[in-house]
């Protein structure tokens, strides 16, 4: 589960109890990905285990799961862009209509959040975005890393290429003069007071992409003959993104921790937020260790448990690092005060005279180490322990003007692919990937963010394709539904780019989708650069480029 309290708060709700009553413990797990937000199973196996008071579990087979469990959004979207000669766009018109299946699940909030960055992350003063969420007889569609704006990005990084191309402009450059910045107002009506950090993505991808390659950027998006073999034709492709992070629209985006002191002079830091493979327990356990002076070692975290930790809200949208980091480190810093605050009295010191050092607190002369601090506060009746509950930023719901989400992040991708004139195979050989995080609170788990996005990009754009037709399932086994190997895995470059918020922990914000969202069009737009072929549908139909470049040659 991605929410355990709200899995909680249904199954009370439809088995007429008190939420006390009902106690959800998650399983680390390998991912989620937007796929585990819906309620499945929990509810069926609370009502069979009340009823023949025994433990029951619930398998969805492979087959069973991939005919009702929620997808991406297929989604049309027409784009309508206007640019003066200099490549100044100055207005963008945008049409998206969703297939959201038999049901609503999220399909009103996936396709809202595709159209309010279906203009891209550009500064474009006239802007007119429309969405529609509709019901049909295929499978429900709901969130998926992204949440839609995997699908616009698809869409209105295409026709930047392609305006780049009409206007003789480098793809690069165009983007470089249109980017949101600092003062920038997105087409919601919000204006960017902080943290943008997307100029600095685009030049770091340019210089990174014209090193790699050994080319000037007048000559990369050219393509450029494999020797011996001239049936195999290479070029890079360009795309660039944002994606806000948090729950935005005037929810309320809300994060409890727990941190307490123990016996042995250990930290414990709970939540119930999800972690799903993301990272959150090791930047839990790094932003409590950095705020009491502890080695990390010295920390142990607890997660998803409604019974001992507090709520974390959903893991969704990016927010994690942000919203329980953010909680982690208060209860933290409140409970370093409250240490404080007892020494000082104890030994009758100013508090600023109190030092936190590599895991010892020094007092007036005296080392103590917590193992002593928590005999000290416990003796005088005090538990070293905290709750503290953080409240991200308000924001406001579309349309009433105002900050619609309280951070962005900020991406650009380039990616070399190879194409095979002969039988339409494109094969991707780099990703070069910038990312404006904020702040890396754990850099070597944020790269394993990249790279896995990148490759989830990668199959969004090349092999996944989930067939309906009449709306029966045709790919109903995994063997029919292609997801990238390691034998499909590019060398992937991450470069990370930190533009601080002021409201982030040490200024981070996510990076959990934005790696994966400018995956897509930087390869299509790198295979129509390499030979041509302008993909407007997804996944990329290889026999499609091979049929149009036949037919061309036969000219």
């Amino acid at each position: 589960s991605q929410i355990p309290y709200q899995d909680r708060e249904q199954v009370a709700r439809v088995m007429g109890w008190p939420q006390e009553r009902v106690r959800v413990v998650g399983q680390l797990m390998g991912g989620g990905f937007g796929g585990k937000e819906d309620v499945m199973g929990q509810i069926h196996v609370a009502m069979l285990a009340n009823v023949t008071r025994r433990p029951v579990k619930l398998l969805f087979d492979r087959h069973e799961s991939l005919l009702v469990h929620p997808k991406r959004h297929a989604t049309q979207i027409r784009v309508k862009l206007g640019a003066k000669k200099d490549g100044r766009i100055v207005e963008m018109e945008t049409e998206l209509y969703g297939d959201t299946g038999a049901y609503a699940s999220l399909g009103e909030k996936v396709m809202t959040r595709a159209t309010t960055h279906s203009a891209g992350p550009y500064d474009i003063p006239h802007v007119r975005a429309d969405c529609y969420a509709m019901y049909t007889n295929n499978p429900p569609a709901g969130a998926f890393r992204g949440f839609g704006v995997t699908q616009s990005a698809f869409a209105v990084e295409s026709m930047i290429d392609k305006l780049a191309e009409t206007l003789n402009i480098d793809p690069v450059e165009l983007r470089r003069m249109n980017a949101l910045h600092v003062g920038s107002i997105t087409n919601t009506g919000q204006v960017l007071n902080e943290s943008v950090g997307l100029t600095e993505c685009i030049d770091k991808v340019s210089s990174a992409m014209c090193q790699v390659s050994g080319l000037p950027q007048s000559e990369v998006f050219k393509p450029r003959l494999v020797p011996e073999t001239p049936h195999l034709v290479r070029s890079w492709g360009f795309a660039a993104a944002y994606k806000n992070t948090g729950l935005g629209g005037g929810a309320p985006d809300i994060s409890g921790a727990d941190v307490e002191l123990y016996a042995d002079g250990t930290f414990q830091v709970r939540s119930s937020a999800a972690e799903l493979g993301q990272g959150l327990v090791t930047v839990m356990r790094l932003i409590v260790a950095e705020e009491m002076s502890v080695p990390p070692e010295q920390v142990s975290v607890l997660v998803m448990d409604t019974d001992l930790a507090p709520n974390g809200g959903p893991t969704t949208a990016s927010r994690q690092t942000f919203v329980t980091g953010n909680a982690s480190r208060y209860a933290a810093k409140t409970l370093r005060d409250q240490i404080t605050a007892s020494m000082a009295e104890k030994f009758d010191v100013r508090p600023e005279q109190i030092r936190f050092e590599n895991g010892i607190v020094h007092v007036n002369g005296n080392s103590l180490t917590y193992a002593d601090i928590y005999k000290e506060m416990t003796a005088s009746g005090q538990k070293p322990l905290v709750r503290y509950e953080y409240e991200a930023p308000k924001t406001q719901p579309l349309g009433t003007g105002g900050d619609m989400h309280f951070a962005f992040s900020f991406g650009v991708q380039a990616a070399e692919v190879e194409v095979n004139k002969l039988t339409g195979e494109v094969r991707v050989l780099r990703v070069i990937s910038a990312n404006d995080v904020g702040m890396a609170v754990n850099p070597l788990g944020l790269q394993g963010q990249v790279e896995g996005g990148v490759m989830m990009g990668l199959g969004n754009a090349l092999t996944e394709e989930f067939i309906v037709e009449n709306g029966y399932v045709v790919t109903d086994h995994l063997a029919r539904y292609r997801v990238p190997g390691i034998m499909l895995t590019p060398e992937i470059t991450s470069i990370i780019v930190e533009h601080p918020i002021s409201s982030g922990p040490y200024g981070a914000k996510g990076v959990g989708e934005i790696s994966s969202i400018p995956t897509t069009p930087a390869i299509t737009n790198a295979i129509y650069n390499a030979v041509g072929v302008r993909v407007d549908r997804l996944p990329v139909d290889q026999e499609k480029i091979a049929k149009e470049l036949w037919e061309r040659e036969g000219e």
